[in-house]
């Protein structure tokens, strides 16, 4: 999911709901309200939810709002805005491309050649974007980076249909280069593919099995080497367990073909969306694909930069639910609304032996997120877009969506130094965790509780938060990335001879048994 915001606009923007949230402290019933047929009614028609995209003046939203009368829009910035303009204008921050680089000390690998060359990122959006290639051109030319080897854009689950500027597909027409452009800010030299599918993801399975379709093209053709998905859906809006676990092929499938896949653990905290995709759970939940064990799961930190992108203190866990000014930036009113990472205990799966040495933490239940990036909304990153229906220009843009490519391109660079895809890393990052090396960064500060008006009433659903080692607001926290990159390079060259003998991992889906009791 994206949040994004036109730099220049000076009213309410629209604030999407979350792709996934945090999960229930125990295991809960599958909500009835998502049953076959069953679809809660709406305040509004559903539509997608990649991301809060900010529409032309007289169009309809992209995604489901928080407050769906309260939409103002503007135009864009014709440069990159910059810090000192956010913080001037919006009393928020927003970096650069180059100050996000800094920020993980990537140019310290680029000047040793470490740059994902070799490696190819692929990006999966539903419907994708009519203008990414020209966007990253305009994007590399402003932030100083290098044209990627190739981008190639495939659609193998069906042909895209031609764009029209809808909310929908300018939505997913952001996601797509956000996703292209930050990956490619993190790993310049590796190639990007990117995976258009003709449906729309929304919560449960609705366009999941397009997404299936597509990534197991993309892994049977191998294709590439790290699969980035900046969506999800909450557990709970699956019609049951045995059709979420029906569309896992993807991932056993990259998992026996040594294929890495990350997902987002959403923009909405310890909260997220029902079916209906207006009307949020009150009580924990997590979402899907992020929480499969086979799965890296992605959440969010705040950056605190200087101009120059050099920390001020240490990243903390996004959440800016209870900002005012961001609040004013993104949903134009004080607030709160929720504005953070997701995180939880999954109700589907079981906790993975990689997880075993967390059990006093998670008990029996898959935990997310795994490892996090930038991600807030007040430390947003630009991007820029020019696709009909919006003004084009620059954004500052957040979410986990910024943070799954992110990490993606990071994978890329540690893929590049082992001279292979590195597979699934999950039991390798929680391996070198517990073993305290350097290019993991523990987060300790900050939770992902949110409040947010339901039914005329302030609801608050009280998240997680962080800690010394392993929590589920960060996971095992975030990189150093000269550091990190040489230690999961290692880490994977180490695991090369256990996964010629398999995987590692029960790739029949280790889930739960209790979600109907």
């Amino acid at each position: 999911m994206r949040l994004a915001r036109p730099a220049a606009a000076a009213g309410a923007a629209l604030l999407a709901a979350a792709v996934s949230g945090a999960a229930a402290a125990t295991p809960v019933p599958l909500a009835p309200a998502v049953t076959p047929g069953a679809v809660m009614p709406a305040a509004v028609t559903p539509a997608i939810r990649p991301a809060a995209v900010i529409p032309a003046a007289g169009s309809r939203p992209a995604v489901v709002s928080i407050r769906p009368d309260v939409v103002h829009a503007s135009g864009a910035q014709s440069v990159p805005p910059t810090k000192a303009f956010c913080e001037r204008k919006y009393q928020i921050a927003c970096y650069l491309p180059k100050q996000i680089q800094r920020a993980y000390r990537i140019p310290a690998l680029l000047r040793r050649g470490i740059d994902g060359r070799g490696q190819t990122i692929v990006i999966v959006d539903s419907f994708g974007s009519p203008t990414v290639r020209r966007d990253l051109r305009v994007f590399d030319r402003e932030a100083g980076l290098p044209a990627p080897p190739s981008l190639r854009i495939i659609h193998p689950a069906g042909q895209v249909s031609r764009y029209r500027p809808t909310a929908s597909r300018e939505g997913w027409a952001g996601e797509t280069d956000l996703d292209v452009e930050y990956a490619h800010t993190m790993a310049p030299g590796a190639r990007i593919l990117v995976v258009a599918t003709p449906t729309a993801e929304n919560e449960g399975t609705t366009g999941f099995p397009q997404i299936v379709s597509a990534e197991k093209y993309v892994i049977r053709h191998h294709l590439g080497s790290v699969i980035s998905q900046s969506f999800s859906a909450t557990e709970q809006t699956f019609p049951s367990r045995k059709s979420l676990i029906g569309l896992r092929g993807a991932y056993t499938a990259a998992a026996r073909r040594g294929v890495t896949v990350l997902a987002a653990s959403g923009d909405s905290g310890a909260a997220d969306v029902k079916f209906n995709e207006v009307t949020y759970y009150r009580h924990r939940v997590t979402s899907w694909p992020d929480s499969d064990p086979l799965v890296t799961g992605v959440g969010g930190t705040q950056l605190h930069l200087t101009g120059r992108g050099r920390h001020l203190r240490p990243d903390t866990v996004w959440n800016d639910t209870f900002s005012a000014a961001t609040n004013e930036f993104i949903a134009g009113g004080s607030g709160p609304n929720p504005l953070a990472a997701g995180g939880g205990k999954s109700v589907i799966f079981a906790r993975p032996g990689y997880q075993d040495g967390l059990a006093a933490i998670l008990g029996s239940h898959r935990g997310v997120p795994d490892i996090s990036m930038s991600g807030a909304c007040n430390g947003a990153a630009d991007m820029y877009q020019s696709f009909r229906g919006q003004p084009a220009g620059w954004y500052p843009a957040c979410g986990t969506s910024e943070a799954t490519p992110e990490f993606a391109g990071i994978v890329a660079l540690a893929g590049q130094v082992v001279g292979r895809p590195l597979g699934p890393i999950n039991p390798l990052i929680y391996r070198m965790s517990a073993r305290h090396l350097p290019g993991i960064t523990d987060v300790v500060s900050g939770n992902n509780s949110v409040s947010f008006r339901q039914r005329g009433r302030l609801r608050t659903v009280h998240g997680f938060s962080a800690r010394p080692g392993y929590d589920l607001a960060s996971g095992v926290g975030t990189v150093d990335a000269p550091r990190f990159v040489f230690e999961l390079a290692r880490a994977a060259a180490g695991a090369a001879s256990a996964r010629r003998g398999g995987s590692g991992y029960d790739l029949s889906g280790q889930h739960r048994t209790d979600l109907h009791r």
